[in-house]
């Protein structure tokens, strides 16, 4: 099996867009704002998600990753590096979703892992993720890829990886 991680561009099309068909609008506190939308509201989606992470004096800067496995696209991923520590332990920096069909297979350790590996590329040091305390899945995968929980506020659990 073949895994990679490609950062949005403007030219993803039908495939990316089917998968974000199926993903839930929200999930565990992830957004996929292109639930329901049309497929010419998601190119205007792209172009400003494009737009937005090269955009160095906006805050959060945030970058728009897709899993692909074999081919398909099977998750998705926000990446924000620019942000207060106030956001940071709010909605940490890091969010990520597995296309339905594809879950409990391991693209979620394996697109965490990833992603560690861009943050570090970036000189991000410590990624947090703030993750439903119902949510053993994603708690396991955050574990998994070195996560340490710092502390549990209002059923959600914020988890630090140190990079």
């Amino acid at each position: 099996m073949e895994v990679t991680l490609k950062q949005l561009s403007f030219e993803d099309g039908l495939d990316v867009y089917a998968m974000l068909q199926e993903l839930p609008a929200e999930e565990n506190g992830f957004v996929n704002p292109m639930k329901g939308k049309t497929f010419q509201e998601f190119k205007q989606w792209l172009l400003r998600s494009d737009n937005a992470s090269k955009d160095a004096n906006r805050r959060p800067v945030q970058t728009i990753f897709w899993l692909y496995a074999d081919g398909v696209p099977v998750g998705m991923a926000k990446l924000r590096q620019f942000i207060t520590e106030e956001v940071l332990t709010a909605i940490g920096n890091v969010g990520y979703a597995i296309r339905p069909g594809y879950r409990n297979m391991g693209y979620g350790k394996l697109l965490l892992g990833l992603l560690v590996q861009r943050a570090k590329a970036l000189s991000i040091d410590r990624l947090v993720l703030t993750i439903n305390a119902d949510n053993p899945s994603s708690v396991a995968v955050a574990l998994a890829n070195g996560g340490k929980v710092d502390r549990s506020s209002d059923g959600r659990l914020i988890v630090s990886i140190h990079i």
